[in-house]
């Protein structure tokens, strides 16, 4: 399941470059997660690194893109390839 940031966010910046996918940009008020290049980290490391990082937890399972751990390692392989 990609991930997405909510309202909470505080613009910290923490999220943003420990993203290895590159997911992660400027919104409008927040930063947003391209759900078609989060891979929750899958192929780089055991947990999402955005999460790890972020102190206010404002990053939740994004609903509309459930995905199960065969098709994030299939996302993976087609970013990286």
């Amino acid at each position: 399941m990609a991930l997405m940031i909510i309202d909470d966010c505080t613009l910290c910046d923490a999220c943003v470059l420990d993203c290895p996918n590159e997911a992660i940009s400027p919104g409008d008020d927040i930063y947003t997660i391209d759900s078609l290049r989060c891979t929750e980290c899958v192929g780089h490391f055991e947990e999402p690194q955005c999460k790890v990082v972020c102190e206010p937890d404002c990053i939740v399972p994004n609903p509309d893109f459930e995905e199960s751990a065969e098709e994030l390692q299939a996302k993976y392989e087609a970013l990286t390839a």
